[in-house]
């Protein structure tokens, strides 16, 4: 059972209501975990950079690279729900979640995922190398923030044991 309820929209305070608002115009949508993270507008804001951070990393990594690693920090982070959204996303990019090692162009971006887990956030300098090499003039920091994000937020979901959205219910591993 979730530790934070959803926030009731219709009991928003007014600044709850504009970051609901802005939220809603940026990404069209609000799933449970903003809801939950929207009682916070700081909260629901800070952990929205995501998105401006996987803007800028799209072009030099590649969507379904940058997928991979997010689904690989929630694998080792044993975050269900983000697991489950991100186990959405490489299908959606028709790449096979259950089987990552099929895809050696995105093992790399898996193998980092997978030491942030595995080593409380401290990673191996060939791991970091060969995540890192096709970054070119990207500034490493934003990929460094993405995973830091990345990384607070299957600790928001794990915390608050946030509820499934139903969208991504079959895509969960129960």
């Amino acid at each position: 059972m979730a530790r934070i309820d959803c926030l009731d929209v219709t009991a928003a305070t007014e600044a709850q209501r504009s970051a609901i608002d802005e939220e809603l115009r940026l990404r069209g949508r609000m799933t449970n975990l903003k809801r939950m993270q929207a009682h916070s507008p700081d909260a629901l804001r800070i952990y929205g950079e995501w998105f401006t951070l996987f803007d800028r990393l799209v072009e030099p990594l590649g969507a379904p690279a940058l997928f991979m690693l997010c689904h690989a920090i929630s694998e080792a982070q044993e975050a269900e729900i983000p697991l489950g959204y991100f186990r959405r996303a490489l299908i959606g990019q028709t790449i096979d979640p259950d089987a990552p090692a099929t895809y050696e162009k995105l093992a790399a971006m898996r193998a980092l995922g997978l030491a942030l887990g595995a080593n409380r956030g401290k990673v191996p300098d060939e791991v970091w190398k060969a995540a890192t090499k096709r970054l070119g003039s990207v500034p490493l920091a934003d990929l460094a923030a993405f995973i830091g994000i990345m990384v607070a937020t299957t600790t928001f979901a794990n915390l608050v044991e946030a509820t499934p959205d139903d969208e991504i219910l079959p895509y969960l591993k129960r």
